[in-house]
């Protein structure tokens, strides 16, 4: 009969950002070279922080003078994706599992596959119906309550990282985080509230973060066939968490790294016969960091968020998003009133050669800036 891998199962809260991350970077690490057993960690920060991707500009995702004068503390992930900000209703998911040598990229993207799917059962045992949606996000219905992030250590070791939004300060969020957004007014926070989701929100509860964290530890043995024992940190562990906080997680020159790729916004205005598209873009060179659709039109809220999120850290090429509005409006057939999906389709390229052009400056879009649905 064969026993069930044993993974180790650490618990911790009110952690630093520099901790918290080098933690993270230090088990992956250890885990790859056999040093330290695979561990699930499930924490939470000791005060807001606002982390941005591994490749990101600091300066092009976050508005450093909010955060200084609000003692947020800014930070680099060791994984990829977007900045995102964290805190104490924030669950920080973090499994160091060994990589393999063949395949790691195949593997791996399984693996995630997997990770994700705990997460799912785990919100599931609340009554979401949460769904793995692309590569790095859990939804439910249209809306982002997770977001996932991989990275594979020096040591072969894989991290799978996760921010489970047990609850979210919208309006914080805004401000901490750059958008295409010149004002955050209640109605640009009601349109981001619309595309994030909270366990608490979905759940109309004030459920606490660790039955939460009980929740998901419980999902992880069952998807994984894993027996989870917990455990805490070693002295060695915390020795080389601390002199990897120095060495990096506190350092300018990892957390204001800089990248060649330039970052960019743009926009376009469309009249439809079923109302006004504002659509406002933000690449990263030639990828779509974010899109935002927004105007006077009528539309069913998921089928909106479904093709924001469709197009994120996506490729700005007109064809690619040209097949990803249609086939993820496809989902949604009933989800839009008299705004063709070929309007959508032009509205998003234009707002992305504006980008490129630097033709608009979304910051002051004139009233009078306006293209014809179907026309150029």
């Amino acid at each position: 009969m064969m026993h069930p891998a044993a993974w180790r199962l650490i618990t911790d809260d009110d952690v630093t950002a520099s901790f918290g991350l080098a933690a993270d970077d230090v088990l992956a690490r250890r885990v790859g070279l056999g040093d330290s057993p695979p561990t699930l960690r499930l924490y939470t920060y000791r005060s807001h922080c606002a982390l941005v991707g591994r490749f990101q500009r600091v300066e092009n995702e976050l508005h450093l003078d909010c955060c200084r004068a609000r003692g947020i503390a800014v930070n680099r992930r060791p994984t990829g994706g977007g900045a995102i900000l964290m805190g104490r209703d924030q669950l920080g998911v973090a499994l160091m599992i060994p990589g393999h040598g063949e395949d790691v990229y195949g593997r791996a993207r399984e693996r995630m596959a997997r990770f994700a799917e705990s997460l799912v059962a785990a919100l599931g045992k609340f009554g979401i119906p949460a769904q793995f949606r692309r590569k790095n996000d859990i939804e439910v219905r249209g809306r982002k309550i997770a977001g996932l992030g991989i990275s594979r250590a020096p040591g072969g070791g894989l991290l799978f990282h996760a921010s489970l939004l047990v609850d979210l300060d919208v309006p914080l969020m805004l401000q901490v985080l750059r958008t295409p957004f010149e004002k955050i007014s209640d109605k640009v926070i009601a349109t981001a509230a619309g595309r994030i989701t909270t366990i608490r929100r979905e759940t109309a509860t004030r459920i606490s973060v660790d039955g939460v964290r009980h929740a998901v530890a419980a999902a992880f043995p069952a998807v994984f066939g894993a027996e989870l024992i917990p455990g805490d940190f070693t002295a060695q562990e915390r020795r080389a968490i601390a002199a990897l906080e120095e060495e990096k997680y506190r350092t300018d020159a990892w957390v204001f790294q800089t990248t060649e790729v330039p970052d960019a916004v743009g926009a376009a205005l469309m009249k439809t016969p079923g109302g006004l598209l504002d659509v406002r873009v933000a690449l990263a060179g030639k990828m779509l960091k974010a899109v935002y659709l927004a105007g006077d039109f009528f539309a069913a809220e998921d089928s909106v968020a479904a093709l924001e999120n469709s197009l994120r850290w996506h490729s700005c090429e007109p064809e690619a998003v040209a097949a990803t509005l249609r086939a993820t409006s496809a989902q949604y057939p009933a989800g839009w009133h008299d705004v063709s999906l070929d309007s959508l389709i032009e509205a998003v390229q234009l707002a992305i050669q504006r980008a490129h052009s630097g033709e608009i400056n979304t910051d002051s879009i004139p009233y009078g800036c306006f293209v014809a649905a179907g026309r150029s």
